[in-house]
């Protein structure tokens, strides 16, 4: 009771405030089932913002199956969409779920069938739950035991775990979150990263329920944490294989290193408070490794840094912790995106500021990074949409409808995304569409 709060897993303060999560978190639940047989669950609360996409498609791929969960009352959103299919990626099995059924504008037949036409899986035997009352959480969990596969693995096998998430805890260094795939992990063993060679000997290991419970070994389909006196959450990269030190396994696919796509400068009002931001960013570096800082200078607005962010919602969550956790007022550059420069001599530059164009006879062509936009509205604001992503240099792929809903897919420039977009979208939609996009990558743009 003493440490019950309600969002129990939700353990920073701006996803309390905004009702989202930005920090997966995993609890391990025993789970004695209506038939007497008992279960232990391993359980992962993903992020569902795009931002946070390769975190989530690497924690469908520590997990067998899926709970699609929509709000019966909003209907499917464009990021679910993008969920999905990452769970479709990972050959899950999933549990459509219609949630929030206690609120009077709940539809849960209207939200069963979008689910149906925009999914395209069997709603048929969605469980209608409302997480208020607890309306439907066994039938939730009987669904887990029935419904979803149990993880396979060889206990004889070599060790291979795949390294799910890791944060900094200033006692114990990086706490590091694994699933073991195949073999045993054993307190007091040497255990390899094979992403960057690195060895380190495994102090303790815990699963989490949801507080920490050390115990001794971790085996085959069971998620939980190592921590190995690891200073540096750099270090420990999310989707990388552990090993035993002197064993040879084959990694895991699908690993790639945090690529930051959106970048803006920080500044302190205060000028005097240059050394305290440089002390929050360092310390804000030791629990988030996906974003990327280095020094800059503005005649306009002294000494500050150019951060590297994975979307828009990671650099205002940023922004936010440094405002409030460690005190500083901020001034915040327009966020710009990276463009390649490719010149006629062959090389190829990185240009993150206009100021530093070079001469443009010197200059081949231009590529800038460019998104699929996934949007779904309600029809009598399509025409709108459709104007707002053709403004921003857009290209139409698809259009389709699910009921009285358009979804719409464009080919837009990230950089006409990042500055406005969302306040124009929800401003032409009256607040109705939701957005979600995926990078396609570097595309040639005409100078």
């Amino acid at each position: 009771e003493r440490d019950m709060q309600e969002q129990m897993l939700d353990s920073m303060d701006i996803e309390r405030e905004r009702g989202i999560t930005i920090k997966a978190n995993t609890v391990r639940i025993d789970y004695t089932a209506q038939n007497g047989e008992s279960y232990v669950l391993n359980l992962i609360d993903t992020p569902g913002h795009v931002d946070f996409a390769y975190e989530v498609s690497r924690s469908m791929r520590a997990v067998e199956g899926s709970l699609l969960v929509v709000d019966s009352s909003q209907g499917v959103e464009a990021q679910t969409l993008a969920n999905v299919y990452h769970a479709l990626d990972a050959d899950h099995e999933i549990v459509p779920i219609l949630n929030k059924i206690d609120l009077p504008a709940s539809d849960c037949d209207r939200v069963a069938e979008q689910i149906e036409d925009v999914i395209g899986i069997d709603a048929t035997d969605a469980i209608r739950v409302s997480a208020k009352t607890g309306e439907g959480i066994v039938e939730t969990l009987e669904a887990v035991v029935s419904r979803l596969p149990a993880p396979k693995g060889d206990i004889a096998a070599p060790l291979k775990a795949m390294l799910v998430d890791s944060w900094y805890d200033a006692y114990l260094g990086v706490i590091v979150l694994v699933r073991i795939i195949d073999g045993k992990l054993r307190k007091g063993e040497r255990v390899r990263f094979m992403s960057n060679g690195s060895v380190h000997h495994v102090d303790r290991i815990g699963v989490f329920r949801p507080q920490m419970d050390m115990i001794e070994e971790l085996g085959p389909g069971e998620i939980g944490f190592l921590t190995a006196s690891i200073k540096q959450v750099r270090d420990t990269r999310v989707g990388d294989t552990i090993t035993h030190e002197k064993k040879n396994v084959e990694a895991l696919p699908g690993f790639k290193p945090a690529q930051p796509v959106v970048f803006c400068g920080l500044f302190p009002v205060d000028a005097a408070q240059f050394e305290d931001l440089r002390d929050s960013i360092d310390k804000l570096a030791l629990n988030d490794a996906s974003f990327s800082f280095e020094m800059e200078t503005s005649a306009a607005l002294g000494f500050g840094f150019r951060c590297g962010f994975l979307g828009l919602l990671h650099l205002e969550v940023i922004r936010d912790r440094i405002e409030r956790e460690y005190n500083i007022d901020l001034i915040t550059t327009a966020p710009s995106v990276i463009y390649d420069l490719h010149m006629r001599d062959g090389r190829v530059k990185q240009l993150h500021n206009p100021a530093d164009m070079p001469d443009l006879t010197l200059v081949d062509h231009l590529e800038e990074p460019r998104i699929k936009a996934t949007i779904l509205v309600p029809d009598e604001f399509l025409g709108d949409v459709l104007k707002l992503c053709q403004d921003r240099r857009g290209a139409q792929q698809n259009l389709t409808y699910a009921g009285s809903r358009a979804m719409v897919v464009y080919d837009l420039p990230l950089n006409e995304v990042v500055f406005d977009f969302y306040d124009r979208l929800k401003s032409v939609s009256k607040g109705y569409a939701s957005f979600d996009y995926q990078m396609i990558g570097y595309q040639q743009d005409n100078l």
